[in-house]
This record gives structure tokens, sequence and C-alpha cells, in this order.
């Protein structure tokens, strides 16, 4: 068995938590209900695994880094839109498009690692220049695409209930 270092270990699990729980949040874009405790878990998760990532190797500024400076500054954006501004004219799809935008980067880099790590995916597309790996990320490209103009469409909270506290929802 591969041993896997403990950052690492914690940073793949606040990843999958992040895509888990960010597939939570876009059910509730698209149901109107703003989720708060999900969003909030959500939201820290995937900035943690930006912020995990940076300290491992291989190290310099590569595109897996440039990849978790945008995260977080999307994160960062979501974060003001929902959390400051309330979700308030302007600051609903904005937040519905950093929110995605953040939660697609996450599953593009799952889609990566998966074709890079795992034995039965990396056969179909070993340098990442296949069909395959391009097919995977275009349909994982579309369907964000699709996600965040039907979310930022749908997403309407009732008044107030986007203030809701993070631990309900």
């Amino acid at each position: 068995m591969i041993e896997i270092p403990f950052l690492l270990q914690i940073h793949i699990i606040l990843s999958l938590v992040g895509i888990l729980s960010g597939l939570v949040v876009a059910y509730g874009w698209l149901t109107g209900r703003p989720l708060a405790g999900w969003t909030a878990l959500f939201l820290a998760t995937t900035a943690l695994t930006s912020i995990t990532g940076f300290p491992l190797p291989p190290f310099g500024f590569d595109p897996a880094r440039v990849v978790g400076a945008l995260s977080l500054i999307l994160l960062a954006v979501a974060a003001l839109a929902r959390y400051r501004f309330d979700l308030s004219g302007a600051w609903r799809p904005i937040y519905v498009g950093t929110a995605c935008a953040a939660l697609y980067l996450n599953v593009f880099v799952a889609v990566v690692q998966s074709f890079q790590k795992l034995p039965a995916v990396h056969a179909l597309a070993p340098t990442q220049s296949e069909p395959p790996f391009l097919i995977a990320q275009v349909v994982v490209l579309a369907a964000f695409v699709a996600l965040g103009v039907i979310a930022a469409l749908r997403f309407h909270p009732s008044p107030g209930g986007a203030t809701l506290s993070p631990m309900r929802g």
C-alpha cells in the first residue's frame, strides 16, 4: 500500500468534503434554499483545500498553485457576497458565480488527480493529452457552466433567509 504523508491526507479529505458539501450547496441554489450550515462547510473546506495545497511538493509557482490562488480569490468574493453583503442585489449572482467557479476548480483538480493517480483512469490517458481526459474535462466544464447559469436564475432565497446562522440549514 502507498504511504500518503499526513498533510496530503488532510488535503485530500478537505477536498472531498469541499466537493461533497459544495454539491449540497449547489442543490440549495437550484431549490432556492441558502443551506447556511452547508455553505459555511463548503466555503471553509474549499479554502482549506487550497491553503493546504501550497506547502505540498513540488514546490514553486506552478499551475496547481495558480488554481489554488484563483480559488482563494473566488472564495473570498463568495464569502463577502454571502456574509457581508447578505446576497443583496448583484451580490446574489456574484455569490453563485464565484462559489460555483470555486467548486468547479476543486472538481477540475479532482479529475486531473484521478487521471494521474488512479491506475484504471490513468490507463485511459497516461499523458493527459488523450481524448478521454479532454472529454472528461469538457463534460465537467459544461456541467458547471450549466449549473452556474441555472443556479443564478433560480437561487432567490427568501428575504432574511440568507442571514440564517451558519450552523442551521
